[in-house]
């Protein structure tokens, strides 16, 4: 195994694609073939990204790659373009996969490749986790090009669906490489890799790396070239960061102001806890903003509505757990605000990097509380900057203290009802779900009788 470890310098591939970056400003020079050029051209995407000038070469002559870039660089297009221009060479079906760790990355990758893809007719499914899957097994049996999946869901439909296998792949892509190696998903990524032939290309990309990658590198990747546009993990040169430092049980009030002060930007704000999200959100309705939640236990349906209506500029303000934070492409994000501070600081530079994206400009706030200082030093440590203070006005902040403490309040009712309400129509179904026309229907349908079954009697 030692002899791919001598190919994975970084040194190694960028250099010849530095010399190409004086030259090479279109897709065109890259390779692309001319009607995805023209796709691109539709897209708006007028020349590559440092990533793609770096990377879609390499993956044009067949090489594994490792892609290394900041957030918002275009680390889909880099993968997605020589994956579609091997596909018109060689049309077939089930070509690549591609793996993400959250659904909504899974969407919008489906989304970009269905775009580029537009004029030639591919085909993509998503099979992630919250959704029937009837319907994705349905999908699947038609073939589709390209399948962009969850890996615990994808390996449910190896397992159960028949007629449905990946032995002909001939492309594994793996965005946010280091969280799908690094949280639950690793039993289920080995499995996948042996069900898939060995013969294949391989892709990694993210924003940030971990040794974890190294070893997979060694299981998966045949004599890989690392494309790292950004060594060390950094943040966007556009995006202005501050932090400041408060008391916790003032957080809320803070948060109050900093939405007033910068009244008419489109706000993202990060919270560590499902619960959390939820409370503040309720929070900021009370007080009239008009602010949406998305985290892990609202139902998939719900998670796209708030992300669609979030980006439809429908609402100006998006609360969200790290289920958020890598991946997810919402142009119009003006302040990233962690009103959690993240545990790990890499998920800091994936949750900052949700604004200032594709050559924008954009801010974020992280609030620092008392418990906080040895993480936040921690964050400032790993993007070698010190963080400049948000300029607060504290006696305006002191003034909305009363307001804030009666939405607390309203919002900690409503929660509590709701919990309640979740509690008491559980019981009444006997089941998960918790729709009220489900309900009704359940109870027509047993019609409330007696049945006999096996000699013992159950009430449905």
């Amino acid at each position: 195994m030692a002899a791919p470890e001598e190919h994975d310098s970084p040194s190694e591939a960028p250099q010849p694609a530095a010399v190409e970056e004086e030259e090479a400003k279109t897709f065109k020079d890259l390779g692309v073939t001319d009607v995805l050029c023209e796709a691109c051209d539709q897209l708006g995407w007028t020349k590559p990204t440092k990533i793609q000038i770096e990377a879609i070469p390499l993956a044009l002559q067949g090489r594994d790659i490792i892609g290394l870039a900041e957030t918002g660089s275009g680390k889909t297009g880099a993968f997605a373009l020589p994956i579609l221009n091997a596909l018109l060479e060689t049309p077939q079906r089930l070509f690549a996969l591609v793996l993400t760790p959250t659904r909504e990355l899974a969407f919008q990758i489906s989304e970009q490749f269905e775009a580029l893809g537009s004029s030639i007719g591919v085909q993509c499914a998503v099979i992630v986790g919250g959704i029937d899957s009837m319907s994705q097994s349905l999908a699947l049996a038609k073939k589709p090009h390209i399948v962009i999946a969850t890996p615990g869901r994808l390996i449910d439909h190896l397992e159960n669906t028949k007629g449905f296998n990946l032995r002909a792949l001939k492309y594994l892509v793996m965005d946010e490489a280091d969280r799908i190696l690094n949280m639950d998903f690793e039993t289920e990524v080995d499995k996948i890799l042996k069900v898939i032939p060995r013969d294949r290309k391989t892709f990694l990309f993210s924003a940030t790396m971990t040794k974890k990658v190294q070893k997979l590198q060694r299981a998966a990747l045949k004599n890989p070239v690392k494309c790292a546009v950004s060594s060390k993990y950094q943040t966007v040169e556009k995006l202005q960061q501050y932090y400041l430092f408060i008391p916790s049980k003032f957080k809320d009030t803070y948060l109050v102001y900093i939405l007033n002060e910068l009244a008419g930007n489109s706000f993202m704000i990060f919270c560590s806890t499902c619960n959390n999200t939820q409370r503040t959100a309720l929070l900021l309705r009370n007080l009239g903003f008009t602010a949406i939640p998305l985290h892990g236990q609202m139902s998939q349906s719900k998670r796209l509505g708030s992300l669609n209506k979030f980006k439809a500029k429908a609402r100006s303000i998006l609360l969200a757990t790290d289920v958020a934070s890598r991946g997810l492409d919402i142009p119009h994000v003006d302040v990233v605000v962690n009103f959690d501070i993240p545990t790990h600081s890499k998920d800091y530079i994936h949750r900052v990097g949700r604004t200032a994206r594709a050559g924008r400009s954009g801010k974020a706030v992280t609030f620092v509380t008392q418990y906080d200082v040895e993480l936040f030093q921690r964050i400032e440590h790993l993007i070698g900057k010190k963080l400049p203070v948000f300029p607060t006005q504290d006696d305006e902040v002191m003034m909305l203290t009363e307001r804030v403490t009666e939405a607390q309040r309203f919002a900690r009712m409503e929660l509590r009802e709701h919990g309640e309400k979740k509690k008491r129509t559980r019981e009444y179904a006997g089941d998960n779900d918790d729709t009220e026309g489900a309900i009704g229907v359940r109870n027509k349908v047993a019609g409330g009788k007696m049945k006999k079954r096996k000699g013992s009697f159950i009430k449905t």
